[in-house]
């Protein structure tokens, strides 16, 4: 297994500017092609402090995406600087471990660093958006299997299939900051899949079904204006006491494929605060909603892509967050806090293991 050097590290690299017209879809590359697999999030400072991590993605993936270091604030400390080194990091650690890496996320309405709200007037925004988007795709041309382009455009408790989340972009843009950023993404690298990215559309809450619509007929309009969208990701940050909505989702996911689309799991992991029991008799309940979220994923086609949002529990996001009453560890993700395998992995390995 492979150790990791806080040496190794250490890259750097200068931006390249984004150029080339706007693609409608993705053409075949080596790189697309590759079929990604099962694969993990990670930060820098995590795979730098615990060499087990690194050692653990190498062993059970085939893929990884950075948690941080291609968001806006990590990427972008002010308007002159574009911070490549710590993103390196991580496609470097990829590269040495026969890894492909995904790119998350290039338009978010969240993490926006304060340097862009100081823009006070569209044109500048619109020209701060257009050159950070097609400045990292562009960096990083030829090199990622694809990006979540726009993250989370759909609010919690949609009022209608219209419905959008309000945004620092939509305030200075309007509704044109999505396709703007596929276009501005197809033209700085025109083989990279390009994928929009949601999540609480996975269950059969009625908020739940209401986004999934939403979701739905976001995508049919992008569609329809040509926007090169490649892929949906289904982020699945699952809620262990709610079931999934299986027939919703399979029929939901046949018809992305019908439409030409892949489907991606990006974000993968299973908040359990509100189980009772042993942590077998949860983790058996997590292992079940896995399980049935990617059988009716992979109805109409295998799973190509699954990531999970961690891979040990020591290192999620959710342990932070939704802490448990009982103050026992939640155990949202494949391995457990010691990096042994759970009944989890057990599923990603039944999903993936002919991909």
């Amino acid at each position: 297994m492979t150790r990791l050097d806080r040496r190794e590290f250490l890259l750097g690299g200068a931006a390249a500017l984004a150029a080339g017209a706007t693609a409608s879809a993705a053409p075949a590359s080596k790189l697309a092609q590759r079929r990604p697999g099962y694969g993990a999030a990670a930060t820098l400072w995590d795979l730098q402090a615990d060499p087990r991590l690194g050692e653990a993605i190498s062993t059970y993936c085939t893929q990884v995406v950075p948690v941080l270091e291609l968001k806006w604030p990590m990427m972008r400390p002010d308007a002159h600087t574009f911070a490549f080194e710590r993103a390196d990091a991580i496609y470097e650690f990829a590269q040495k471990n026969d890894l492909t890496m995904r790119g998350h996320a290039l338009a978010w309405y969240h993490d926006i660093p304060d340097w862009t709200k100081q823009i006070k007037d569209a044109k500048g925004v619109e020209r701060a958006y257009v050159d950070h988007i097609g400045t990292v795709v562009s960096y990083y041309k030829d090199k990622l299997t694809s990006w979540d382009v726009v993250n989370e455009p759909i609010p919690d408790n949609p009022r209608s299939v219209k419905d959008r989340r309000d945004t620092f972009w939509t305030q200075h843009l309007g509704e044109r900051w999505i396709p703007l950023a596929f276009r501005t993404a197809a033209a700085a690298d025109p083989f990279v899949k390009l994928a929009i990215n949601e999540y609480d559309i996975e269950s059969a809450k009625d908020s739940f079904i209401a986004k999934r619509a939403a979701y739905r007929t976001l995508i049919m309009d992008l569609l329809d204006q040509g926007v090169p969208l490649h892929a949906v990701g289904l982020q699945s940050h699952l809620h262990a006491e709610l079931e999934i909505d299986t027939h919703g989702l399979a029929e939901f996911v046949t018809e992305l494929r019908s439409w030409g689309l892949e489907v991606y799991v990006t974000e993968l992991d299973v908040d359990d605060q509100k189980l009772a029991g042993s942590p077998a008799e949860r983790d058996a309940i997590v292992a079940k909603r896995v399980d049935d979220l990617l059988t009716a994923i992979s109805t109409s086609g295998p799973v190509r892509s699954i990531l999970t949002w961690g891979i040990s529990d020591r290192y999620s996001w959710i342990n932070g967050v939704f802490a448990r009453k009982d103050k026992q560890p939640n155990r949202p993700l494949p391995l457990d806090g010691e990096f042994k395998p759970k009944p989890f992995m057990d599923v990603i390995s039944k999903f993936t293991k002919e991909v």
